[in-house]
């Protein structure tokens, strides 16, 4: 199996381990283009690494980073010398530092404060009230930014960066249903949006008003889609996959997620791909 490559972002229900299987689903031959809706941490697309994408989310914050590397703003040169500032300063003044920079942050809305406060924060997770605010404490690890994490995190930014150059890749920051009318019939959408009836750290919520019009907007677009959810764990069921998704194509395969803030979290899903075409056409990419 291919190993798949990190991007800089982290976040609760990153799906870096699942894109071997997601990429497996695509159509062989497929050229138009990648929209995702909810772009997220940009895991999947950055490494399916289409020739032209579309990358879409309702947080600025997350869209901003990415357009930031695109446009030049942040480098990896950039990132390696904002990290070893900071971080000197975190490790001299510890959860002090965090907060000025987690205030900053709300206040100035610097993409490089924002991957500071990811990789600082509580368990790598996004999460904002209803102000707009991150509101993440601090990881308790004044030592965080050592010089191997650094490096790790620039050639992370690095890889991104490359890609970026090579591809025809755009952000904007805009609602889901937007970007689905937007998208044509030669397109495919992938859709991972915030688990419906679990815990989300995305910049606004999903509830079964969100999930019904999610159903409605892809099931009257004309080209593929595919679309990542959850089906079950030990404790209940996805019942959306019955009373929507039933009548297209299921797979379904086990994970762990590693990053969360609460042990029910850590547990094993069973995830779910459902997709608009016959899985016994799928060849890989």
């Amino acid at each position: 199996m291919t190993k798949s490559n990190v991007h800089p972002i982290k976040s609760q229900g990153i799906k870096t381990k699942l894109v071997p299987w997601i990429k497996s689903v695509i159509p062989n031959g497929f050229n138009g283009t990648w929209i995702e809706p909810f772009m997220g941490t940009g895991a999947v697309a950055f490494n399916i690494a289409p020739k032209q994408a579309v990358l879409c989310d309702s947080n600025p914050h997350l869209v901003n980073f990415y357009a930031s590397i695109l446009n030049g703003e942040i480098t990896p040169e950039v990132v390696r010398d904002y990290l070893v500032r900071e971080g000197a300063q975190l490790l001299s003044k510890g959860e002090e530092h965090y907060y000025f920079i987690r205030e900053r942050f709300n206040s100035d809305h610097s993409p490089l404060d924002f991957l500071f406060l990811n990789r600082a924060g509580f368990n790598g997770m996004i999460r904002f009230n209803r102000k707009g605010e991150f509101n993440i404490p601090f990881c308790r690890k004044p030592q965080r930014f050592s010089q191997a994490y650094v490096t790790k995190i620039v050639n992370q930014v690095g890889y991104v960066n490359r890609l970026l150059k090579e591809k025809d890749f755009k952000f904007k920051c805009q609602d889901f249903s937007k970007t689905i009318s937007e998208a044509s019939s030669e397109d495919i959408i992938y859709c991972d949006p915030p688990y419906i009836d679990r815990h989300v750290d995305y910049f606004n919520g999903w509830d079964d008003s969100h999930e019904n019009k999610l159903f409605e907007k892809l099931s009257g677009f004309g080209g593929l889609f595919v679309l990542s959810t959850w089906h079950h764990n030990d404790y209940r069921s996805n019942e959306y996959i019955e009373s929507l998704w039933s009548n297209f194509s299921v797979l379904t395969r086990e994970h762990f997620y590693h990053v969360g803030g609460k042990e029910e979290n850590r547990n094993p899903v069973i995830e779910a791909l459902v997709f608009n075409f016959n899985a016994n056409q799928i060849q890989h990419f």
